[in-house]
């Protein structure tokens, strides 16, 4: 008769591990653990305000979100979380929430949030801080808006502005810039179906992304970063903190939020296609921005291994503003790796918050 082994202590608990991952993976998530207070809100929008644990900065740090993202990237973990890290350096942070949008927001657009939504939320937190001035940051999409919104409005309340891994130069974001190019150079051969593209022809019902094409199109863009991510999940089944960042990453990817039409139209046709950006100026219907209206500290960061928004892409903002001091960084990390990653929190985030130690008013 066959003597069957028992299965192994170690054995057992992978398998249970693998058991909770795949069925019961909500349970494991660490984000968005941090306490924060709304103290505003516009239309679909809010305002969360997470206080310093020991404020010794006259101006907050006020971080504008991009969309599609759900807003667990900015507190991603307990241990790593790029929120809590600012709050413990001494800087009171609010976070511009854009909610949840669905299809019925499909019309909203650029000026939309840079001048409608991000002046009134901005307003609102510099009554609630009760400080003239603020830091302003922006990554990805959300580096265009507050960039456009601080050329548009010119306000001297934007103290520091910092920018990251957004489009300047579009054509200069690698082989996805290259084809960006070779279109527009297609279509401006026929001059009148080229103004009636970009003037919006197509239907912003027809451009409106849901939430879970911008899941799997952020899979698509790193498949690399997503195939290792399981390949250490199962061949590190035993490591508790693994398994809680495998689920806690894999749920921020997976409930990715609708892009609405207006805004996936301006951002395609006239940031990425025309690439008006590289010459410091863009038309938005009857506004036109130009960017030396900035004059304000500024910060650029660009990832060192992005492949969406590539450094060459971003770099050329450092000479298109009027600001007299401008610091150009490279970031650990891919576009989603310069926010979250272990070597980001450890080499950048110090970095930043010296930066902004250096310009900001002592209390």
């Amino acid at each position: 008769m066959e003597q069957f082994k028992s299965i192994s202590p170690v054995r057992s608990n992978k398998i249970k591990n693998l058991s909770r991952r795949i069925f019961n993976g909500k349970s494991l998530v660490l984000s968005q653990s941090t306490p924060y207070e709304v103290i505003g809100r516009y239309k679909h929008a809010k305002i969360r305000f997470y206080a310093a644990t020991e404020r010794k900065y006259q101006e907050p740090l006020v971080f504008v979100a991009p969309l599609a993202i759900n807003m667990s990237i900015y507190d991603l973990y307990p241990y790593r979380s790029l929120i809590k890290y600012f709050t413990e350096q001494g800087f009171d942070v609010y976070l511009l929430d854009w909610g949840k949008l669905s299809y019925k927001h499909y019309y909203l657009n650029f000026l939309n949030f840079i001048d409608e939504a991000i002046p009134y939320c901005i307003d609102r937190i510099r009554e609630h801080a009760q400080s003239e001035q603020i830091s302003l940051h922006g990554w990805s999409m959300a580096g265009i808006f507050v960039l456009l919104y601080t050329a548009l409005h010119q306000p001297n309340y934007v103290k520091n502005l910092m920018v990251m891994a957004s489009p300047i130069d579009s054509y200069s974001s690698g082989g996805i810039g290259k084809l960006y190019k070779k279109i527009n150079m297609l279509l401006s051969k026929n001059n009148k179906i080229q103004q009636s593209i970009y003037q919006g022809i197509i239907p912003k019902k027809i451009l409106h992304t849901p939430g879970i094409l911008n899941a799997i199109g952020f899979k698509i863009l790193d498949p690399k970063g997503w195939y290792e991510g399981h390949k250490q999940l199962l061949l590190n089944l035993d490591n508790e903190q693994l398994l809680h960042e495998h689920a806690t990453l894999g749920n921020f990817l997976n409930h990715m939020i609708d892009y609405p039409g207006g805004v996936n139209h301006d951002m395609l046709f006239n940031v990425w296609l025309q690439n008006p950006l590289k010459n410091g100026v863009i038309q938005l219907k009857n506004k036109k921005i130009e960017l030396k209206n900035i004059d304000c500290s500024l910060m650029i960061g660009a990832g060192r291994n992005d492949q969406m928004v590539t450094a060459a892409a971003v770099q050329p903002l450092s000479q298109l503003t009027n600001s007299q001091d401008v610091t150009f960084t490279l970031i650990p990390g891919g576009h989603l790796g310069l926010m979250s990653s272990q070597k980001s929190a450890d080499e950048f985030w110090p970095t930043l918050a010296l930066w902004l130690d250096e310009r900001s008013t002592k209390i």
